[in-house]
């Protein structure tokens, strides 16, 4: 898994709270979301409109001084993968979040991957985000060989497949990190997926944009 937070555009204190706890569990959703809910005092959780800021800063604070427990890594078919991702924002700019969901060429899902991207940030960059952070864990966790990447950002197939220079800025850094990730996989494609197609990354996105959009906390 990747051994470092990945970076992020501006997040607020507390959501930079809950993105750590997310790279401490290798950006797995539910153990980050189970972990902090179970460290929250009563009844409240991380998105329960009871739990205060302050609150939730504070069990959060409590968890990673504790340390948290990566989950294990499943195993997977063989080296052909899928990946799917998407990008969040709401306002374009605003809050906005990064979803990536792993899968095997039986179809398991391997990983549900979610972050907060950042509290004022485009569409585009969190479309760059969910790849970069799709990558990054596929190459920590497994040994891919052939990866089909399930994606509906055009501008990032423009730029990423089809020898675009990138057309957002401020994306040097994910759009670099991305072409290194794919330099590691021997046989990669993307299909573009329509706005009618299911994506498992969508809802994963938006509960990244979810957490960019908590208070200073």
């Amino acid at each position: 898994m990747t051994e470092a937070p990945l970076p992020a555009e501006h997040l607020s204190p507390l959501a930079t709270l809950v993105e750590e706890v997310l790279a401490d569990v290798g950006y797995e959703m539910p153990a980050a979301t189970d972990a902090i809910n179970g460290a929250v005092p009563g009844h409240g959780g991380l998105f329960d409109p009871n739990t205060s800021s302050t609150e939730l800063r504070r069990a959060i604070e409590e968890l990673l001084a504790s340390g948290l427990t990566r989950p294990p890594v499943p195993d997977p078919a063989d080296d052909t993968f899928v990946l799917y991702v998407d990008g969040s924002s709401r306002g374009n700019p605003g809050p906005a979040g990064a979803g990536a969901v792993i899968i095997d060429a039986e179809e398991t899902q391997l990983a549900r991957l979610s972050r907060p991207v950042g509290s004022r940030t485009g569409n585009n960059t969190a479309e760059y985000v969910a790849l970069q952070l799709g990558l990054a864990e596929l190459l920590a966790r497994y040994e891919p060989h052939k990866l089909e990447v399930r994606i509906d950002s055009m501008t990032v197939i423009h730029d990423v497949w089809e020898g675009d220079d990138p057309t957002v800025p401020g994306v040097e850094t994910y759009s670099g990190a991305v072409a290194t990730a794919l330099s590691n996989i021997p046989d990669h494609q993307y299909t573009h997926l329509a706005d009618s197609d299911p994506n498992p990354a969508d809802a994963l996105a938006t509960v990244g944009a979810d957490i960019a959009a908590l208070g200073p906390g």
